[in-house]
């Protein structure tokens, strides 16, 4: 009437296990590795010195590009540790830290972070590269010891008009420790 089941060998047993524990194995590294999701997929295109060309996908918003900018910015006041973010370190010699000092522009088009763009850019040798560079970025952010800027849109040579915030605006840009101390309640220093 009912048929007696039969106990599985130690060999399909270790093979079942394999197989399942694989799997496990395999979903658990994908779940570790996931990549953040709350700030726009980017890559470093170039670096040289504390210039770093990032290249973001053409159809990331300001939001998201404001978003990533905001993302610099708390590590630079948090660990000011841009290795995890990929940037190799802008000030490697220096005593007081391996990142006192750098520059992201960031890019929509990724011939704009080539590595000659950039060094023609910093260098100054041909105008007419250095003001595409300038008219190029999306963002930009600076660190400069305990001083801080982010920008959204192109560089822009003058003072920020009426007529400039339609496509460029700054977000910021400081002191980080008058304002570190505004935001625990201690009163900032006068001009």
């Amino acid at each position: 009437m009912f048929a007696r089941i039969q106990k599985l060998d130690t060999v399909v047993k270790l093979a079942l296990g394999v197989f399942v524990g694989s799997f496990a194995l395999i979903w658990g590294g994908m779940f570790l590795s996931r990549p953040d999701r709350s700030i726009p997929p980017y890559s470093i295109g170039s670096q040289e010195g504390t210039a770093v060309a990032v290249h973001v996908p053409q159809w990331t918003s300001d939001t998201e590009i404001e978003t990533l900018i905001e993302r610099f910015r708390k590590v630079g006041r948090e660990t000011r540790n841009f290795g995890p973010m990929k940037i190799r370190p802008t000030t490697p010699g220096d005593s007081q830290g391996r990142y006192r000092r750098i520059n992201i522009y960031i890019f929509t088009h990724d011939a704009w972070t080539d590595p000659d763009i950039l060094h023609k850019y910093l260098t100054g040798e041909d105008r007419a590269v250095s003001e595409g560079f300038e008219k190029a970025v999306r963002g930009f952010y600076r660190l400069e010891d305990n001083e801080e800027e982010g920008r959204i849109g192109p560089l822009l040579r003058g003072k920020d008009t009426l007529g400039t915030a339609a496509y460029a605006r700054e977000l910021f840009k400081g002191s980080i420790t008058a304002e570190t101390e505004v935001s625990r309640g201690e009163t900032a220093p006068g001009p």
